[in-house]
């Protein structure tokens, strides 16, 4: 069966790794022009020797043209970003499935990750879903589960679980389409949940929230794009927390109730969060107790 993937980063070239090392036909790959996002799968398609398309967008007319030039029997979406239009998800005689960080209908979007640790949910997973022209609405192929640590962050649920999990799934279910095999599911789409891209506008820490509320918010946007805060008017993201459960009636919400050469504690309803790991204004990431010394922060000063 002839494929063609679409994709990017480490994900997306470890998928194409995956499909040539069990000796699926690969007849091209489309990557996008960012040196950080293309440079781990633009690397391997041309260390296999595989026709290489970097095109600025995939809507661009040009893209249809060189799909069609592949006949190519399957589409693969391994981890795209990019708006893939109709013509080009339906050229592949087969159609073209794509990658998805969550049991879908639920969660749908690009931060699909981001949203299901600030919401709190305990279990999450893949899906792999035959691509339509909607947002994540297409049918089901397949669905692998995770759990979601109370202390996972968006990082660690996404390299240590989603991510190999991903790769596996990719690989199973192209030998399913190859076999006749492949499931096509509708979604429930009544039981659809859709949340916008993550970004700072959704990060600004309430510390007046209940901790458990804040400690989501915090690992949730854990590595990107960080949950902040401010102390003395200046800008300061928060990661690599710890939550602390009960605390003083007496605590005001954002006060910082303990500092140490490693640390800092602020208060929230219901307990507090220690800080480990922070980032300054137009600064590198660093260690909080080397920020607790750049600052002199004391206890009794509030975040805000």
């Amino acid at each position: 069966m002839r494929t063609v993937l679409t994709g990017q980063a480490a994900f997306g070239a470890q998928v194409l790794e995956a499909l040539i090392k069990r000796g699926d036909e690969v007849v091209g790959v489309f990557t996008g022009q960012q040196p950080g996002a293309a440079g781990p799968l633009k690397e391997v398609a041309e260390k296999s020797g595989l026709p290489l398309f970097q095109p600025a967008r995939m809507k661009d007319p040009e893209v249809y043209e060189q799909f069609r030039n592949l006949n190519a029997d399957l589409g693969v979406l391994a981890f795209v970003t990019d708006i893939v239009p109709g013509n080009v998800l339906r050229c592949p005689r087969l159609g073209s499935i794509q990658y998805h960080p969550s049991l879908l209908p639920r969660h749908r979007g690009a931060s699909a990750m981001h949203w299901a640790v600030i919401d709190g949910d305990v279990r999450t997973g893949l899906t792999v879903f035959w691509a339509d022209e909607g947002i994540d609405t297409g049918n089901i192929l397949l669905q692998k589960e995770a759990e979601i640590g109370p202390d996972d962050t968006m990082g660690t649920l996404y390299f240590n679980k989603l991510f190999p999990l991903g790769v596996e799934a990719m690989v199973e279910a192209v030998g399913l389409v190859a076999q006749g095999r492949a499931p096509s599911v509708a979604q429930d789409h009544s039981q659809a949940t859709y949340e916008p891209p993550c970004g700072e506008e959704h990060a600004r820490v309430d510390w007046y929230r209940p901790m458990a509320q804040v400690y989501n918010l915090i690992r949730g946007t854990n590595p990107q794009p960080g949950a902040f805060t401010t102390l003395r008017g200046e800008k300061i993201k928060l990661f690599d927390a710890v939550s602390l459960p009960g605390g003083s009636a007496g605590d005001f919400p954002g006060a910082v109730t303990a500092v140490d050469e490693e640390s800092f504690t602020v208060s929230c309803p219901g307990g507090a969060i220690l800080i480990k790991r922070v980032q300054p204004a137009g600064a590198a990431k660093i260690t909080a107790g080397q920020w607790v010394q750049e600052t002199g922060l004391k206890v009794g000063e509030r975040l805000a």
